[in-house]
C-alpha cells in the first residue's frame, strides 16, 4: 500500500509541476471569468449562453488536460525508460498503472475545482444587456492570479522551490479567497434592480464533468500505453464526438432492435448524461445530487472497464 501511494503521489506531483498543465489550468479559469465580461446583447439569454459557454471550456480545457497528463505520466516514462526502472522493484504492472490513474484523477481534480470556482463567479458576474460589466469581480479575480504568480516566483527565487507546482497550489488558495472576496463585498446588478446571485446549481454540474474526465483519464492511460502523445488525443476526441452523438448514431437503431447498435451503444462512453446546461438554463430549483449519484455509477464502472483494458494492453508491452 505505501508503494501504490508512493507512485500515485509522484505521479501527482509530476503533473502539477508541468508548465503546460499550470497554463491551461489558468487559462481556461481566465477565459470562464471574461465570458461573463462582454455585452452579447442576446435578446435576454446571456445567462444561458455564458453558462454554456463556461461548462464547455471545462469540459474541452479538462480533455486536453487529461490527454496531457496521462501521455506525461505514462508513455513519456516507457519511452524514457523511468517506467522499466520502477517495475525492477517488486511493484506489479496492474499496481503501477492504477498507481498512475490515481495520481492523474488528483491533479484533474484540482484543475475542475479551479474551473468550477471561476465558473461560480462567472454566474454571479453574468448580466443582460440592461446590466454592465462587474470590473470589481474582474480585479479582485486578477489580482488573485497575479498573487498567485507571485507567489510562486517569489519561492522560486528565494526558497529555490519548483514555480509552477508552488503557483498551481497557490493558484488554489487564490481564487478561492477571491471568490470569497467577491460573493461578500461586492454586487451586481441585474435588469429592474435585482441582485445577481451565485448559481449554486454549478456545483453537481462541475461533479458530472469531472466524472466525464475521470472517464477519458482512464481512455487516454489505455491509449497511452501503447502510443504517444499524438495519437492519444486523437483517439480520445474521436470518443468524445462520437460519444456526444451516441443517442442519435447508436440509440435509436438500439431502440429499434439493432444487435450491433446496442453493442456500439454500450461501449460507446454518452458524455450528454453529464451535460447539466439544459437544467442551468431553466429556472429548476429541484436538487441533482440524487442523479450525480446515478451519473458516478456509470462513470465509475465505464472508468474500471476503460483500467482493466490498460491493464491487458500494459501487461505484455515490452518495456525494454
Amino acid at each position: 500500500m505505501r508503494q501504490f501511494a508512493t507512485i500515485a503521489l509522484n505521479a501527482f506531483m509530476e503533473l502539477v509541476r508541468q508548465p503546460v498543465f499550470l497554463l491551461l489550468t489558468t487559462a481556461s479559469a481566465v477565459f470562464e471569468i471574461f465570458l461573463a465580461t462582454p455585452y452579447y446583447f442576446a435578446f435576454g439569454d446571456e445567462p444561458k449562453l455564458v453558462k454554456n459557454s463556461v461548462l464547455a471550456v471545462m469540459l474541452l480545457s479538462g480533455l486536453f488536460g487529461a490527454v496531457l497528463s496521462a501521455s506525461a505520466s505514462l508513455a513519456r516514462e516507457l519511452r524514457s525508460g523511468t517506467a522499466l526502472a520502477v517495475l525492477s522493484k517488486p511493484v506489479g504492472r496492474a499496481q503501477f498503472l492504477l498507481a498512475k490513474y490515481t495520481g492523474l484523477i488528483m491533479a484533474l481534480t484540482l484543475m475542475t475545482y479551479v474551473n468550477l470556482v471561476a465558473a461560480l463567479i462567472s454566474s454571479r458576474m453574468v448580466f443582460d444587456a440592461y446590466g454592465r460589466t462587474d470590473l470589481g469581480a474582474v480585479g479582485i479575480f486578477a489580482g488573485g492570479v497575479m498573487a498567485a504568480y507571485a507567489a510562486g516566483g517569489f519561492s522560486n527565487f528565494f526558497l529555490r522551490r519548483p514555480f509552477v507546482s508552488d503557483t498551481f497550489f497557490s493558484l488554489l488558495i487564490a481564487v478561492t479567497l477571491a471568490a470569497f472576496a467577491i460573493f461578500q463585498f461586492t454586487t451586481q446588478t441585474q435588469t429592474m434592480g435585482e441582485l445577481a446571485r451565485v448559481d449554486w446549481r454549478f456545483v453537481p454540474a462541475g461533479i458530472l464533468i469531472l466524472f466525464a474526465l475521470w472517464m477519458l483519464a482512464a481512455l487516454a492511460l489505455a491509449c497511452s500505453t501503447r502510443l504517444d502523445m499524438i495519437p492519444t488525443l486523437s483517439i480520445c476526441s474521436a470518443f468524445f464526438l462520437i460519444g456526444l452523438m451516441s443517442d442519435y448514431l447508436f440509440g435509436r437503431p438500439a431502440s429499434a432492435g439493432a444487435a450491433w447498435a446496442s453493442v456500439l451503444y454500450t461501449v460507446t462512453p454518452n458524455w450528454q448524461l453529464f451535460w447539466l446546461a439544459d437544467a442551468l438554463a431553466s429556472d429548476q430549483t429541484r436538487s441533482f445530487w440524487g442523479y450525480v449519484g446515478q451519473a458516478f455509477g456509470y462513470a465509475a464502472g465505464y472508468a474500471g472497464a476503460a483500467l482493466c483494458l490498460s491493464v491487458l494492453l500494459f501487461e505484455d508491452r515490452e518495456l525494454s
